[in-house]
């Protein structure tokens, strides 16, 4: 089992739902970026989803596109990123990291597919999400993930209908991830009456924990969006506050606040 598979197990056992905090890797830059992470699972996060900045991106809004860019002027990159795992696992041997990015930077790198999964399972590496890979593509990155003993994290989303659904959750595992809401990040909020039966349709074909992403900005939202299903992402509302300079603690803050509201659910 996982990280990620002993997580929900544990959770499971009390009813509780996971939070996933989403942060772009060197965003503003390593060091920050680094502390902030270290924070997060004494704030009560659960899972951390570490964003590798890319400079085109298809499923981000324009909060996390900036952070993307801050992190890329930074010196941020897919290697900066893995060393951030790594600078992690020195002091948290339990939470688990999933990296989301795009399969350009991990393609185009020198070594490409293998070095990447060889150096991220070095690192501590739990779960990977990349959205621009269809299942059409799984022998690209998919299986050579799964076989390395690293989840392989789908997205489904409102247009993903019941002939689609079969081939998005067959080789994922971890957990199924539901985009709430049809567009990018950072967009309108997540109705949770409207998230319900679409979460039980996708736990029934996937046999996974399913936890929605995309519109929960706020702790009511997070709390009513995890009582729905079996945790909840915040991205964007955190990333804002990493980009207005708001001091690590303030941060930290926050994402307890969201933290517990999800917990509650």
């Amino acid at each position: 089992m996982s990280r990620i598979d002993d997580t929900f197990a544990r959770l499971s056992e009390t009813g509780g739902k996971a939070f996933v905090a989403y942060m772009m890797g060197c965003d503003p830059d390593y060091d920050v970026s680094l502390e902030i992470m270290r924070g997060l699972p004494g704030a009560g996060v659960d899972i951390i989803e570490l964003g590798m900045p890319f400079t085109d991106p298809m499923a981000d809004g324009a909060t996390i596109q900036a952070a993307g860019q801050r992190a890329l002027a930074a010196g941020g990159s897919v290697t900066r990123v893995l060393q951030m795992v790594r600078d992690f696992r020195a002091g948290d041997d339990r939470t688990p990291i999933v990296l989301m990015g795009y399969y350009n930077p991990i393609y185009a790198r020198e070594g490409g597919v293998e070095r990447f999964l060889a150096e991220a399972v070095e690192a501590g590496v739990d779960g990977l999400i990349v959205v621009d890979l269809p299942p059409e593509e799984d022998a690209e990155l998919c299986l050579p993930a799964q076989a390395k003993g690293i989840n392989f994290i789908r997205l489904a989303t409102p247009t993903t209908d019941d002939r689609r659904l079969p081939a998005v959750v067959r080789n994922t595992s971890g957990f199924v991830y539901y985009v709430s809401v049809t567009g990018i990040t950072g967009g309108p909020a997540a109705n949770a009456a409207e998230v319900a039966p679409e979460v039980a349709r996708i736990r029934a074909s996937a046999g996974l924990p399913v936890v929605v992403g995309f519109g929960i900005s706020t702790p009511e939202a997070a709390e009513a969006v995890a009582s729905v299903a079996d945790g909840c992402v915040v991205g964007s509302a955190i990333v804002k506050r990493i980009g207005e300079g708001r001091p690590v603690p303030e941060v930290l803050d926050f994402v307890a606040a969201l933290a517990d509201g999800a917990h509650r659910g």
